[in-house]
């Protein structure tokens, strides 16, 4: 049991910070993102023992993660679609280049967040994406390549295919 705990301690030293900031790709929020993952470590370590034989156990925290992301928009939409929208929203007066491209990736769909980050933050290939997300490796391709124009649109950035040349 010691050696499993120790390959469970080395999986989250190894993957916790990247896997953050891949949610944080995905939410746009730092501290949820952080808490997020927690939670997808902790509920692989509830069932340590099976997922300890996977090939990757890191895909299966990120899945894990990515859900309960996915869940977390959906009440929030939920809740949203149900109250009325506040008077005033206020824009943040102090933006990087990186919080400039955290509310592009918020402004795609779900679906083309999930392919850009999985894709160039995870550096999952396509089949992978497509198996994770149930999706056929065109439609993954497509996602991608409207979420790189998106992208690139809302960054002021002439050419989508420059953007993933450069990171």
């Amino acid at each position: 049991m010691v050696a499993r705990t120790d390959e469970f301690g080395e999986l989250y030293e190894r993957s916790r910070e990247r896997l953050a900031g891949q949610l944080y790709a995905l939410t746009g929020d730092e501290h949820g993102a952080v808490d997020l993952v927690q939670e997808a470590f902790a509920r692989t370590w509830a069932r340590w023992d099976r997922i300890a034989n996977y090939d990757d156990p890191e895909a299966f925290v990120r899945r894990v993660a990515f859900n309960l992301a996915k869940n977390q928009w959906r009440r929030v939409r939920r809740t949203l679609l149900r109250g009325s929208p506040p008077d005033r929203v206020q824009a943040p007066s102090d933006t990087t280049e990186h919080e400039d491209l955290v509310a592009a990736l918020l402004t795609l769909s779900i679906h083309e967040r999930e392919a850009i980050v999985l894709h160039y933050l995870a550096g999952q290939p396509i089949d992978e994406i497509a198996k994770d997300l149930g999706a056929p490796p065109g439609t993954i391709k497509s996602w991608l390549s409207r979420g790189r124009s998106h992208l690139a649109e809302r960054l002021s950035v002439d050419d989508p295919e420059e953007m993933t040349r450069r990171g």
